[in-house]
């Protein structure tokens, strides 16, 4: 049976670029999977474009059969991106209407080719709002940069 599954993400960093990190949420009538992750040098953009991909690949590989997932996130640059600005991305072979190569590229195509296995609504919502899983994702993502810390 397909479940309809809602995806919770975040990411940040500290200073930017800096170390930052990321965590997600899945649901469907409850937490299903989540999981963080956290790099010494990177900027908050990947960290938000990583949440979201490190969910969808979770998504694959697991034994779900999902329906429609909603994806849930703070970042316009995710939501736009995938929605609005990709395809003329595409278009004009990855430059941007500046003809300057997209930033973070390699995480676009990866969410792109994710993106395309799955049947997405992409929410935007807005961060420290008080949203319950938007705010478990964030002290997630705070507690993955600072674990950074901890790895002396």
């Amino acid at each position: 049976m397909k479940k309809n599954l809602k995806i919770y993400t975040d990411g940040g960093c500290s200073g930017n670029p800096g170390p930052g990190g990321w965590a997600f949420v899945i649901l469907d009538t409850r937490v299903i999977a989540e999981n963080r992750g956290a790099e010494k040098n990177t900027t908050n953009n990947r960290m938000e474009l990583t949440a979201v991909i490190s969910a969808l690949e979770t998504v694959q590989e697991s034994a779900l059969s999902p329906g429609q997932i909603t994806i849930y996130t703070d970042s316009q640059y995710v939501q736009k991106g995938i929605t609005e600005w990709i395809s003329g991305w595409k278009q004009k072979g990855w430059k941007t209407s500046g003809k300057e190569a997209v930033k973070n590229q390699d995480l676009w195509r990866r969410l792109d080719d994710l993106a395309g296995r799955f049947s997405i609504t992409w929410t935007w919502l807005r961060g420290h709002a008080g949203d319950i899983y938007n705010e478990y994702c964030d002290r997630r993502t705070r507690e993955a940069i600072a674990s950074l810390g901890r790895r002396n």
